[in-house]
Formats: structure tokens, C-alpha cells, sequence
């Protein structure tokens, strides 16, 4: 049995594990803020309710319907080998698409991208395979920037607002994975 001192010392770990995109960050969803999010996201997670909007809207942008900047991404599940179909808002900075997670890391998307090593198709309309390419922390914030502006629903997990300046978005880079789309 732990000593209170072990007890202790090991909350902010727990919690830390618990919360926040990223394993041993102690951050919350900004959006959770909002009693409406909270219907949608709970602990960097969708929902019931927001799984059922996030087929509802991988649907209609997967039509190529609009908004433009939306699409439906395809990727094969890392453990059960079927396709798996999620709404983005997909960023445009100096002429480079960018896909965020703006749950962070451990969104399942991102983990079945790195399992696939990138390889994903694009739904706007019409299929088109992909290979997505992480982007280094350091180059980041300007994407960030970017999708928090143009990502109505996604910036509300996002602890900034638009138009922050740049250096608040470096601060924060290592929380939301961020991924450019090459062709495949």
C-alpha cells in the first residue's frame, strides 16, 4: 500500500494522464467551457451526441458540400482494419494543405495515422489518396494560426483566439499534432 506522500505525489500524474491532449499535460478542452460543447466533447473526446454530428458532417463534406475547407478523412483503423471516416477543416498556409487534430494526440484519427504511416484518402467530392507528413513543432504556429481562424467549431479547443499573435501559438505547438497533405 503507498504512503500518503506516494498518494500525493502521484495525483498530478494521474491527473495529468487523465486530461489534456497530450500524456502529462495538465490541460483541459477549452471548449468544455461551453455548456453546448460539453454535448459534443467531454475530456478530449467526442461524445455520443458529437460522434453522431461527426458522421452527420463527414457525410455531407465527404459530398464536397460546403463549407470548401471541409472534407471527410479515410483512414483504416489500427485495430479493427476498417475504414474509419472523421470531419476535418483542412488549413491552407503559403500554398500547403495542413490537417489539425484539434483534440490533440491522442484523437484516434492521429493515432490510426501513424499506425498507417500516413497513407489516407481525402473525401471533398471525389476520393483522392493521400499521404499525410507530420510537421515539426517548430513549424507549427503559423498553421495553428491559421486553422484557429478558419475553424469555427475546432477553435473553441484551442486555449487562444483569433488574430493572437504568433508567439502565443509557439507556446502551444507541441499540444495539437498538425500533418501536411502530399499526394499519395
Amino acid at each position: 500500500m503507498p504512503t500518503l506522500r506516494e498518494a500525493v505525489d502521484d495525483v498530478p500524474a494521474q491527473r495529468a494522464k487523465d486530461v489534456g491532449p497530450t500524456s502529462g499535460s495538465p490541460h483541459t478542452d477549452p471548449a468544455e467551457r461551453s455548456a453546448f460543447m460539453r454535448l459534443f466533447y467531454r475530456d478530449w473526446r467526442p461524445t455520443r451526441f458529437g460522434r453522431w454530428a461527426n458522421r452527420l458532417t463527414g457525410w455531407w463534406s465527404g459530398l464536397g458540400l460546403p463549407p470548401s475547407l471541409m472534407a471527410s478523412l479515410e483512414v483504416r483503423g489500427r485495430v479493427s482494419g476498417r475504414i474509419r471516416s472523421n470531419p476535418v477543416v483542412i488549413a491552407t498556409v503559403e500554398g500547403n494543405r495542413y490537417l489539425v487534430s484539434m483534440l490533440g494526440p491522442q484523437s484516434e484519427w492521429v493515432k490510426n495515422v501513424e499506425a498507417t504511416n500516413g497513407d489516407a484518402v481525402i473525401r471533398q467530392g471525389r476520393r483522392r489518396h493521400i499521404h499525410l507528413v507530420p510537421v515539426l513543432p517548430a513549424e507549427r504556429a503559423p498553421i495553428l494560426r491559421e486553422y484557429v481562424r478558419i475553424a469555427t467549431s475546432g477553435r473553441t479547443h484551442f486555449p487562444l483566439p483569433v488574430g493572437a499573435p504568433l508567439s502565443e501559438f509557439e507556446a502551444i505547438v507541441d499540444r495539437y499534432p498538425v500533418y501536411r497533405i502530399d499526394p499519395a
